[in-house]
């Protein structure tokens, strides 16, 4: 199943999202209106709007805010993706041009820093105290996310919990965010909104872990990226981890001086030692186990198209492509 199945249910939702992007990106100041609408129109696959579409659709929820908090959610990420970019000096995102190698990393950071703060106008407007909390909880822990990977970086000694944790607070916390906003907005009870957000959670550790497999084993027309680049970037990421742990001795040294060292002369030998010791398939394995647990997490939820399309959202997170 693509997304475009996924979701055909919420396809008026999604044109309401994307009309309010449009509207909410308008910037008196050209560089900004450039850059912000050159990310955001760049093709992303609009996952965490959809979790807050789908989120309080499955508990009947009537209104438009869920337009509105599905379009800070996405701003909230794109935010993050102008930083990230810059931090890993990336070239290449979604098939395309990264918006600093476009247009420069200080307008980059700049307008990142302008999409974060539109994001605060529009939830402020919501008028929602819970809202505004959950929201600003989880771009302090992003940011925090942001700042653990960059301490992670070309240390050869990061375990599974230090790299777990890395991806509940720079990926999961958001797609956490969204499906209990919309849980929120639902007005569910305390074990359902914290059923969904901890199915949020779990699609969103998931949803990395496969990014994290792709980074080695995709094909680049379909990722958008270069193969290889969390390599290059010294990024200790689970399939590394594995095939340290499980190598020859040779295997380990390896992956070892590519983390330590970073760029792309380590890439062949580090991607024997993957496949040699099953790395990826452990690290597809562990996404399965993310992926059962969101889906007990909302067993909960009324029967629902909805709640259908959020257990077809969570397969999808491990058995994509790109």
């Amino acid at each position: 199943m693509n997304l475009d199945q996924l979701y055909a249910l919420i396809a008026p939702d999604m044109k309401a999202v994307d009309a309010v992007i449009r509207q909410q990106l308008h910037s008196d100041v050209v560089l900004v209106r450039q850059v912000a609408e050159y990310i955001v129109n760049s093709g992303g696959k609009r996952l965490r709007p959809a979790l807050v579409l789908l989120s309080a659709g499955a508990l009947g929820y009537q209104g438009t805010r869920h337009h509105e908090l599905a379009a800070v959610v996405e701003f909230i990420h794109t935010a993050t993706l102008l930083h990230d970019d810059v931090v890993d000096e990336s070239s290449l995102r979604r098939g395309r041009d990264t918006a600093n190698a476009l247009f420069g990393n200080a307008a980059s950071v700049l307008v990142g820093d302008f999409l974060y703060s539109r994001a605060f106008q529009m939830m402020v407007t919501v008028g929602n105290m819970r809202v505004m909390e959950v929201l600003s909880s989880a771009t302090n822990i992003i940011a925090e996310g942001e700042v653990l990977q960059l301490m992670n970086c070309h240390d050869a000694d990061v375990d599974e919990v230090r790299y777990l944790q890395v991806i509940h607070y720079k990926t999961a916390k958001l797609f956490e965010a969204a499906t209990q906003l919309g849980a929120i907005l639902g007005g569910a009870s305390p074990e359902i909104e914290a059923g969904l957000a901890a199915y949020g959670m779990h699609v969103g550790t998931a949803f990395q872990l496969i990014d994290d497999v792709l980074d080695y084993s995709g094909e680049e027309a379909e990722t958008g990226k270069h193969l290889g680049d969390d390599l290059a970037e010294g990024k200790p990421t689970l399939p590394l981890i594995y095939a340290m742990q499980h190598g020859t001795t040779e295997q380990a040294a390896a992956v070892r001086h590519a983390i330590e060292e970073g760029g792309r002369d380590d890439f062949p030998a580090v991607l024997a030692a993957i496949r040699a010791t099953g790395a990826l398939e452990h690290t597809r394995a562990q996404a399965k186990v993310e992926v059962a647990k969101a889906e007990a997490a909302i067993a909960a939820l009324p029967p629902s198209t909805y709640k259908d399309s959020l257990l077809e959202l969570s397969s999808f997170a491990v058995a994509r492509s790109y």
